[in-house]
């Protein structure tokens, strides 16, 4: 097992994730840190003699982040940082909206769960942890997609990248982060009553993370 050196000042290092995972984490957390800029190249040989790895899984991580178009590659030139803009995260968030409202036509969620990510929720607003408001609110919204009981939905969901587009969103163009846990009370509330435009209200809390065009 390679031993991941973190990059001072980019990321810490995390032992029980997959290699792959903690590498495509450092260069994101390096994207939003400015640490590589648009039209930034990213060296598969350097980055691996930064890291202490070999050049396979950074050369993995780098397609799965170019899968994602937060980077684009070349022949013979390489990969580069791409330059992302607000119509980049609009259009994710308008599919990821359509995807969530047809999940709830197709199941309810249970209460319960939603509740107890929205507590963890509030709980990392108050620690002041973006990463953890990130990582609790895309948990509830797995919880929401799972219930539609349609694993095809649940796999076109997941490949959106709805962790790593949610982080950029919240970091680069929302001003109010703490705000994030406050937004999901009343979808809680309306599975509760079981309000019939539950789809429709959860259609538009996700489009109201989208970047609004400038």
């Amino acid at each position: 097992m390679y031993a991941l050196r973190p990059i001072i000042g980019l990321v810490e290092p995390v032992v029980r994730s997959p290699l792959r995972d903690q590498i495509r984490q450092a260069v994101l957390d390096g994207l939003i840190s400015g640490r590589w800029k648009p039209g930034d190249r990213l060296v598969e040989r350097r980055m691996a003699a930064e890291l202490g790895v070999s050049q396979a899984p950074v050369r993995e991580a780098l397609r799965e982040l170019e899968a994602l178009r937060l980077i684009e590659s070349a022949p013979n030139k390489g990969a580069r940082v791409r330059r992302l803009t607000r119509s980049d995260l609009r259009e994710v968030y308008e599919v990821r909206a359509g995807l969530e409202e047809t999940a709830v036509r197709l199941g309810t969620p249970r209460a319960e769960p939603l509740r107890a990510h929205l507590a963890r929720l509030h709980e990392a607003a108050a620690a002041g942890s973006l990463h953890d408001q990130v990582r609790h609110g895309v948990a509830f919204h797995r919880e929401i997609v799972k219930a539609s009981g349609n694993t095809v939905l649940l796999s076109v969901w997941e490949s959106l990248g709805i962790e790593v587009w949610t982080h950029l969103s919240v970091r680069l163009f929302r001003t109010h982060p703490h705000e994030n846990a406050a937004d999901h009370e009343p979808l809680v509330e309306a599975f509760e009553r079981g309000d019939p435009e539950a789809g429709v209200l959860l259609r538009e809390h996700v489009l109201g993370y989208a970047p609004a065009e400038p």
